[in-house]
């Protein structure tokens, strides 16, 4: 699910200033952007992140010092840099005029003049100021969720409403069904009907088109949906399990209805399951 947070805290006159994005993910997968003072620190920043419990994760961590002499060019690395580049541009017969410039924009042939790793006390600051940004990133993709929740509601109410619509039509199945067998024998010049055998074929057709336990199950998918929305954490998965077999039912249930009305509300639960679905793909 997604998230962001952005969080910023002053230590010994330094700027920091921490801003964390996350996207759905099965597994936590962390990217992590970090000054040099932090590099030893990773892992620390990392298992910061866990709360978080899944999602790719991106940190990006930056310092900004407040001294004006804080940064000074790696003039070592910016000469092999310019070797490179300028023999490469010759190779390519290509001018080789912005080359220096080009360079002195890469961020890390500037270093700052105090490249020794943060303190402890300024760790302990900092590592709050963290823990604050992952928090507030949990709070986004709950309140996503909530969003989410509330949609799902709704598309499940329309499904619950077009099922419960179903039985106004059925009776009428059973006097199509009853008409369309008298005209097959009428066209087939058949004049003496066995009563009793009629009732039997029709007793055996309409079972054949009974759709009373695909009606059931549906109705507890419906339910069993709602209490895991409600009483689950991380449900996306079952959700999306529930909701093939809510898919399932409501596909035989069209096969079998044979009555252009039931058709139609099997069309629409179909389509409010397929906006289900495609939400579930972001909790997934």
């Amino acid at each position: 699910m997604t998230g962001f947070a952005k969080r910023q805290c002053t230590i010994d006159g330094n700027k920091y200033t921490v801003e964390i994005k996350t996207l759905n993910s099965k597994t936590l997968d962390i990217i992590a952007k970090l000054p040099a003072s932090l590099r030893t620190r990773e892992l620390d920043i990392r298992s910061l992140l866990t709360p978080l419990e899944r999602g790719k994760v991106d940190i990006v961590i930056t310092e900004e010092s407040g001294t004006a002499t804080a940064s000074q060019p790696n003039l070592e690395l910016i000469a092999q840099r310019y070797n490179q580049l300028h023999s490469l541009a010759q190779t390519l017969h290509q001018p080789d005029t912005p080359i220096l410039s080009t360079i002195l924009a890469m961020p890390d042939v500037w270093a700052s003049a105090n490249n020794d790793d943060i303190s402890p006390d300024s760790w302990l600051t900092l590592s709050q100021t963290i823990s604050q940004t992952v928090a507030d990133v949990d709070t986004f993709r709950k309140q996503e969720g909530e969003i989410l929740k509330t949609d799902f509601q709704k598309h499940v109410d329309l499904i619950e409403q077009k099922l419960k619509a179903i039985p106004a039509y059925e009776s009428e199945r059973i006097e199509t069904a009853k008409e369309r067998i008298h005209h097959y024998f009428a066209e087939a010049a058949i004049k003496d009907i066995d009563q009793n055998r009629f009732e039997q074929e029709l007793i055996y057709y309409l079972e054949k088109l009974d759709i009373t336990e695909e009606k059931i199950r549906l109705a507890k998918h419906i339910d069993y949906f709602r209490h895991t929305m409600d009483h689950e954490e991380n449900s996306g998965k079952k959700l999306g399990f529930v909701a093939q077999e809510m898919g399932r039912e409501i596909n035989t249930t069209g096969s079998k209805a044979n009555h252009v009305e039931i058709q139609k509300l099997v069309v629409e639960m179909k389509d409010e399951l397929e906006k289900i679905k495609e939400q579930l793909g972001n909790i997934l």
